[in-house]
């Protein structure tokens, strides 16, 4: 009679990021600024990629794609987090719970997948220019771009069916601001040795291929850039990389903190904070990383604006 109360869980209950007044009121403004600057920011990039003739290639459709991601990953935490922030009773429905651990694992899974293919698209266009165009083609683009929402779908799929075998009792009190499987983990009444088990491997294949195929794509194109014989060119490509590496190297290091370690209430309160580098700086962080230091990007809004303004 206990197991089959546990399992009609109705909703959760969310501790937050902190319950000190000053302190909530300070984080509501910063991280409101900075989900706008998200939403702005990214949206901006994809008008201007969309708006530019110059900005049509392969590199740049994938940073759109990028940008779009990013609005849909932030979108689906940020809002809740701010409206739950000034209140003291952070409530969400259980399938409103599944709903928001879905699609944070379907464009989290994407992201880093869609890296993968924006590393490789990198060595291609530094190590062979001349056939950039032909061999990152369309098609080729559209189907490393569906590609990796498909093993994202296959991801949240995988681990949003395993939470449904798991019973909730007790307080149902979430030590994070947001649904993710590691403190949902931490408070079912049911044996989490599978779903944890689900976690390492998936995650853990997903973050080491991904990585793998980054890290060996960026050491071809170290090698290739080594042979260029103007310091000027060696110099843009490899700004070009280190931008694209900060930005994973903050992505892998938080994210792998979070799941790559055993499901345990002493380490809920520093994988809640690696968590605000992956689900809200990352997402404000990308448009700026990869477009303010990017001339081609500032040269065509500059052509952008006197366009605009001349007619």
């Amino acid at each position: 009679m206990a197991d089959e109360n546990c399992t009609h869980v109705t909703h959760f209950t969310f501790l937050g990021l902190t319950e000190h007044p000053q302190l909530k009121l300070l984080l509501f403004v910063l991280f409101l600024g900075i989900y706008v600057l998200t939403v702005l920011g990214n949206l901006g990039l994809i008008t201007l990629i969309r708006l530019s003739p110059q900005l049509h290639t392969p590199m740049y459709f994938f940073l759109g794609c990028l940008s779009f991601l990013d609005i849909c990953y932030s979108s689906t935490i940020t809002p809740k987090m701010l409206l739950d922030l000034p209140t003291t009773n952070k409530v969400i429905s259980f399938p409103g719970c599944l709903t928001q651990l879905y699609f944070f694992a379907v464009f989290g899974t994407a992201e880093v997948y869609l890296l993968a293919a924006m590393a490789y698209d990198r060595y291609v266009a530094i190590s062979k220019p001349l056939l950039y165009e032909a061999a990152m083609s369309p098609g080729l683009c559209r189907s490393l771009v569906a590609g990796s929402y498909l093993v994202g779908l296959l991801n949240a799929s995988v681990h949003t069916s395993a939470l449904l075998r798991l019973s909730f009792c007790g307080p149902l009190v979430i030590n994070h601001f947001y649904c993710d499987v590691t403190p949902l983990l931490a408070v079912t009444s049911t044996d989490p040795r599978l779903n944890e088990g689900l976690v390492f491997v998936f995650v853990g294949f997903n973050l080491l291929a991904t990585n793998l195929f980054i890290l060996t794509s960026y050491t071809c194109l170290v090698v290739a850039v080594g042979r260029m014989g103007s310091a000027g060119s060696r110099h843009k490509a490899f700004s070009t990389c280190t931008s694209h590496l900060a930005a994973v190297f903050i992505l892998y290091v938080s994210a792998a903190f979070n799941y790559l370690q055993p499901t345990s209430p002493n380490l809920l309160e520093g994988k809640k904070i690696a968590s605000i580098f992956y689900t809200i700086l990352i997402p404000v962080l990308n448009p700026m990383i990869y477009s303010l230091r990017n001339k081609e990007v500032k040269h065509a809004l500059s052509t952008l604006i006197r366009r605009k303004v001349c007619f």
